[in-house]
Order: C-alpha cells, then structure tokens, then sequence
C-alpha cells in the first residue's frame, strides 16, 4: 500500500492489485467484502454505496479514464465523538474500488483517526489473496 499527496494536500492510500491476485472477482465483490468489514467492525457504520463511473457518464460532460471499466465507493462512518460541528468536515469516510482492466485500484484519504486508518488498512489488503500477501 503506497500513501502518497493527491493535488499535493490529500493524503491518501492506495493499493493496486492484480486481477490474479485478488480474492474477488469484480468490484462488486470487493465492494461485498468491503461492507461485511464495515458491518462486522463495533464501530464502523455502514451509510451506502455509490457508483461513481454510473453517475458520471450520465453527466452532459462527464470525463472518464479509458482504461476505468468500474468505479465505485463504499461510504461509512467511524465517529465515536461529536465535540464540535468541525469535525463532521472530516466524516464520513468512503474507500474507492475502480476496475482498471487488468488490477484494481483501491484508495481512501488518510483519517484524522488511527482507529479508523489501522481498519481501513486491514480490510484493504485483506483483498489481496493470501498467496501474495508478501508482494504487497
């Protein structure tokens, strides 16, 4: 997993993984994985999911990378406190799954909370099969 600056001032995570190396087939099912993880955790709250390549080709001008063949997000919420309506600028959190034709991609913005980026991680590489858990 690389953690890199998106527009030099998004840290995000990303994971690519070969198709051959995944436990899942699609993004579905990762996506599947996803939510069992968000539904299993004591407090991970599941919001929804949304599919980011749907709405975006039925914008008039909505652009997308050739090689995307699914995109979509997976959006929950790991508040465990409310002390001010600031913090609610930083929730809730969302992991991206895009099909790329031959690996997927699989990215979320840093947390403000390690209890939420130490979960997010180890769903995340849960995707890679365990075979090549040692290449990621």
């Amino acid at each position: 997993m690389k953690q890199t600056l998106l527009q030099e001032k998004y840290p995000v995570y990303t994971l690519e993984v070969c198709k051959a190396e995944s436990r899942f087939a699609d993004v579905d099912a990762i996506i599947g994985h996803l939510r069992d993880c968000v539904e299993g955790h004591t407090v991970a709250r599941m919001i929804g999911e949304f599919d980011h390549l749907a709405h975006t080709q039925a914008l008039p001008e909505g652009e997308i990378a050739a090689d995307i063949m699914a995109a979509k997000h997976i959006i929950f919420c790991f508040g465990t406190h409310l002390p001010n309506p600031h913090v609610m600028a930083v929730r809730p959190r969302s992991i991206g799954v895009a099909d790329m034709g031959d690996r997927f991609v699989i990215s979320f913005l840093e947390a403000p909370m390690p209890l939420a980026n130490n979960a997010m991680e180890t769903w995340v590489r849960a995707i890679v099969a365990p075979a090549s858990s040692a290449a990621a």
